[in-house]
């Protein structure tokens, strides 16, 4: 059977590739005049639900988890989520850092299992084409029989059920959403407070006070690599999603300006960008290592004083460096610093900030499953009240307490654990409220979480910037757009990768840009602007 439908998908993608798409992308028929629809009833789920079927579910294992655990099985929470729901599942976890490429080969083989759990806004061509594929499912009918948790909540949120659809109306996937503007900031630079008090200088705001501040560290602090950050997926711009980009105006990829649609590292300001950190890697101030830095680097860089500055988040950086640079240094203090401007007193254009749905952590029911209606029982159980405890908090009695007034509080296993994991690890173990998955998160989580006044004050002091008003919504090429869109960028984005370490690293100079920009303009850059703008257009007339 299976070999049977990856032949018979491969000759209808042929197909499709021949002749093109005609019809309306396999609707039902409209119904004759005097037809009426039945109402539609929604099946209330009882957990746990009795089966004895076993579903298969396919999903990197959470990031906090690398290096503590090897597969989802020895993860208490996934355990307990089978117990919970009553559908015992079978997991498999690609290998870490390399979903996008074992989907791909799995998709290919056609040998797929019932729940995938990917960034679908991140497939070639968005879900419109993963479900016009035959990959994944469109879920409207079984989310309005079969997950009445979901529906109610997407009902009561108006902006949030217009994120997490598709512009044809499509839902595709159970969606991880962070309800709370306090849960949408997590990230942005932080730097070795007790450095500046030593060497007299204030946490610098504008990029010439971090040129300052980093030249003191070499100079005076004999730091190695004053600022270094993680160099992958897409080399050092994006990292910390490009922290020192908003200062030129320009972000790395798509961003919106007066409803136009502009792409950063076409736009004059990353050419300003290139310049800044040429010459801080000529004269010595960013890690020699730019082009390979990974996450293991930037920890031991961290904990020997090599680097005291970089760009992470408030639990996976602050809260796991503090601990670090304090074991070699009683005295040393993490802090964050504001997104750098140009000029004191301005508010930076971009800094991290996620929308509401930003569609990591969910979860899509495949076209081969034999058991969708249990798929989606099972995935809405998230978005349940018992759900939501457990996602967010894990087993009572276990990873979390009740006080007298209801405040579910994280036990010591967690935040003091025995076995030495950082706070985003234990929780990783027992619940997903630091890190995503088909629910929605709890403030409450965070408030624990961050137990550093520090953590507190990152969050605070990274929220001020206007990322929101010029960040795009999650938008999509359409199935005949994507294709097109896709061979582009494929193309842009490496040429910009190319240009980005060359120009920094010094192998080509500054003024190469121009040329770098007319090569993205012959690679039909104009075309992909023209495709944003009009999945811009659909997605605000949803």
């Amino acid at each position: 059977m299976k070999r049977w439908f990856a032949s018979t998908l491969v000759m209808a993608l042929m197909s499709s590739l021949l002749i093109g798409c005609t019809g309306n992308g396999g609707s039902a028929e409209e119904p004759n005049e005097g037809d009426q629809e039945a109402p539609v009833v929604t099946e209330e789920t009882t957990y746990p639900i009795e089966t004895d079927v076993t579903l298969s579910y396919w999903g990197e294992l959470p990031g906090n988890l690398i290096g503590v655990k090897a597969t989802h099985d020895e993860v208490p929470f996934f355990q307990e989520w089978q117990k919970a729901t009553g559908v015992p599942l079978s997991y498999t976890a690609p290998p870490s850092g390399q979903a996008q490429e074992a989907l791909n080969v799995m998709l290919a083989s056609g040998d797929l299992p019932d729940m995938i759990e990917y960034n679908f806004l991140g497939f070639p061509g968005g879900p419109e084409k993963a479900i016009k594929d035959g990959y994944i499912i469109e879920l409207n009918e079984l989310i309005d029989k079969y997950a009445p948790n979901l529906k109610k909540y997407l009902s009561e949120h108006p902006e949030i059920d217009k994120m997490v659809k598709t512009d044809s109306g499509s839902y595709y996937a159970f969606p991880f959403i962070r309800e709370d503007e306090y849960l949408r900031v997590f990230q942005g630079p932080i730097i070795r407070k007790d450095w500046l008090d030593e060497l007299g200088l204030p946490i610098p705001e504008t990029i010439d006070e971090w040129t300052t501040t980093l030249r003191a560290f070499k100079e005076e602090k004999g730091a190695a690599a004053p600022f270094s950050v993680v160099s992958k997926p897409r080399f050092f711009n994006d990292s910390g999603n490009g922290a020192f980009l908003g200062a030129f105006g320009v972000t790395r990829g798509f961003y919106q300006v007066d409803g136009q649609v502009k792409f950063g590292p076409a736009e004059p300001g990353f050419k300003e960008y290139l310049r800044l950190f040429n010459s801080w890697y000529t004269e010595g101030l960013i890690d020699k290592n730019v082009a390979t830095t990974d996450l293991k680097a930037i920890d031991s860089n961290m904990a020997s004083g090599e680097t005291g500055a970089t760009v992470g988040n408030t639990g996976g950086g602050i809260g796991k460096w503090q601990p670090l640079v304090e074991a070699n240094d009683p005295d040393a203090v993490l802090a964050a610093a504001p997104y750098p401007v140009l000029n004191k007193g301005e508010v930076p254009m971009f800094g991290q900030r996620n929308q509401a749905y930003s569609s990591e952590g969910t979860v899509a029911v495949t076209s081969t499953s034999e058991n969708p209606e249990l798929a989606v029982k099972m995935l809405d159980y998230g978005y349940s009240e018992e759900g939501h405890m457990f996602f967010n908090f894990g087993k009572e009695g276990v990873s979390y307490n009740l006080t007298e007034d209801g405040y579910p509080q994280f036990t010591e296993l967690l935040l003091k654990n025995p076995d030495n994991l950082a706070p985003a690890q234990a929780i990783s173990m027992y619940a997903r409220s630091s890190y995503n998955g088909p629910f929605v998160q709890d403030r409450r989580y965070i408030e624990q979480y961050l137990a550093l006044e520090t953590q507190r004050e990152a969050i605070e002091i990274w929220s001020k910037t206007d990322a929101e008003k010029y960040s795009l919504p999650p938008i999509t090429p359409n199935p005949e757009e994507s294709s097109e869109y896709a061979t582009i960028m494929n193309d842009i984005n490496t040429l910009v990768d190319e240009m980005t370490i060359k120009i920094i690293l010094g192998t080509d100079p500054v003024d190469e840009f121009e040329s770098y920009v007319a090569k993205m303009k012959q690679l039909n850059l104009d075309r992909a602007i023209e495709i944003q703008m009009a999945a811009l257009e659909r997605y605000n007339n949803r």
